[in-house]
């Protein structure tokens, strides 16, 4: 899809470098350059002990460093490009990130190819820098504004009428509950599509604005969605493996109808990886169409198991079904699931004890596992409620399997992000019926202590790369903070 043509429309001026501010842009970007060069197997035509460059260069070095350099950009494409930064640690760095956007605005014209590099670039850029307090919201053009400060200055965030499209399809994207939904539309097409037709425009800085903001929310969607299919198939796979079915039959997938369901979990667990080829739609449906396959042979593999089992199972698990949390529901798990030791190591928030018995950390965590063991989601169900005193709470997939399946820092902290909620809205719900706000008090100490840890978390979890437990994990903060503001509204 990528073309090589120069667009002739004209682009927004960027300011002149000096010389000595251009160098200090090239030494910021070369080692990016020279591990391109090595993933790709391209020559570097400096030996190893002059490939730290000086402070002040000769006139020969500078020339022939911003030689390959533009040879390389020439025969880079935008796919490997993204396969390096999300696969190293070259991705971690803010100067050498931005030096490589504002080495590429720079050029005085431009291809299809370093418009969409640049495209890129400017979406890693945020994810990287995005804090935490805005990480996980509905992301508006002022919050992008202010990230990319530093890339493209102050800029007018005023929504343009040509991007609206743009907003149209996010719009969309907000309605979705399974990548089968998204798969039904055309939405890398639709983006492309006004790229395209901006030409030069494109580089505006209110319409760059407006494309970051795009792609991000874009590509947290993506995640969400394929992480909620991935939580299904694995909740069959492990009902499978407990039933002692350790084969299945994986036609639709591409595989044989005899695949042991180990090497089916493997595959589900190697899907957590970024897209490493050409991004496209066609590429991208091709991916997720795999994915919903593997997951209809998987809830075959159920429906053949069921008959042989004496107790009537449970419907194949949706999108948003956890892993280990698929079985009948019962008073308490039977003796045959494997099921998770009990969340019992999480701490108690400190200084701030629970309000009451009741409303007690320790005792609503309890409270939470017991409901979630003992009635397990439905087929269809995105979100899971249990009741904790007067307060009925909405948990996602991902709260629910860090309940009842997984384990970890990141579950740890899902866990603890969902009690908070809950003793908040348990204990503004009684402060309403009864108006004694003792306890409301001291659920709220307990609230912000951990908005505070979860924040901080959510930033690790960027730092890290795995923008899957960020997400997850700065929604679940989000929906804290909405509790908190509501019981601070009595």
């Amino acid at each position: 899809m990528n073309k090589t043509s120069t667009l002739k429309m004209p682009v927004p001026v960027r300011p002149e470098v000096s010389r000595a501010e251009e160098w200090q842009e090239l030494r910021s970007v070369f080692p990016i350059y020279l591990a391109l060069a090595k993933q790709l197997e391209i020559a570097v035509p400096f030996s190893q002990d002059k490939r730290n460059l000086p402070e002040k260069p000769s006139v020969e070095l500078f020339k022939q460093v911003q030689t390959w350099l533009d040879s390389l950009d020439q025969r880079v494409l935008v796919h490997q490009l993204r396969h390096l930064l999300q696969m190293t640690t070259l991705n971690a760095s803010e100067s050498s990130l931005r030096s490589l956007i504002q080495r590429h605005l720079r050029k005085p014209s431009k291809t299809n190819i370093d418009r969409d590099k640049i495209d890129f670039l400017l979406v890693q850029y945020f994810a990287l820098c995005a804090p935490a307090k805005i990480y996980h919201k509905q992301i508006e053009l002022e919050d992008v504004a202010q990230v990319m400060k530093p890339v493209l200055g102050e800029v007018d965030s005023t929504p343009l009428e040509w991007c609206e499209p743009l907003e149209k399809t996010l719009t969309a994207l907000r309605a979705f509950r399974s990548v089968r939904d998204m798969l039904k539309t055309n939405f890398i097409a639709e983006g492309r599509k006004v790229k395209e037709a901006a030409g030069g425009m494109f580089y505006d800085p209110s319409s760059l604005l407006a494309f970051i903001r795009f792609n991000f929310l874009l590509r947290r969607t993506l995640i969400e969605l394929m992480h909620a299919d991935l939580i299904g198939i694995r909740s069959g796979l492990e009902q499978l493996d407990t039933a002692g079915m350790h084969v299945m039959d994986c036609k639709r997938f591409g595989l044989s109808a005899s695949e042991s369901v180990s090497k089916i979990r493997q595959l589900t667990d190697e899907w957590k990886q970024p897209f490493q080829k050409e991004y496209t739609e066609r590429t991208v449906n091709e991916a997720f169409e795999k994915l919903l396959n593997l997951r209809a042979d998987v809830e075959q593999a159920l429906e053949r198991l069921a008959p042989k089992q004496q107790a009537p199972a449970a419907p194949a698990p949706s999108a948003a079904a956890p892993r280990g949390a698929s079985k009948p529901a019962k008073a308490a798990a039977p003796p045959s699931v494997k099921t998770p030791s009990k969340p019992a190591t999480v701490e108690k928030p400190e200084p701030p004890a629970g309000p009451d018995s009741s409303l007690d950390f320790e005792t609503c965590l309890e409270q939470i596992w017991e409901q979630l063991i003992a009635t397990p989601p439905t087929r269809g169900r995105s979100m899971t409620t249990v009741k904790i005193g007067r307060a009925r709470i909405l948990m996602s997939s991902w709260e629910v399997t860090a309940f009842v399946s997984e384990d970890g820092p990141a579950a740890d902290d899902l866990r603890r992000a969902v009690v908070a909620r809950a003793m908040v809205s348990a204990a503004t719900e009684a402060a309403k019926e009864t108006g004694n706000a003792t306890d409301l008090d001291r659920a709220l100490a307990v609230g912000r202590v951990e908005v505070s840890r979860l924040q901080e978390r959510v930033d690790v979890a960027k730092q890290a790369k795995d923008t899957e437990a960020a997400v997850n994990l700065g929604i679940s903060t989000k929906r804290l903070l909405s509790a908190l503001d509501e019981a601070e509204k009595l």
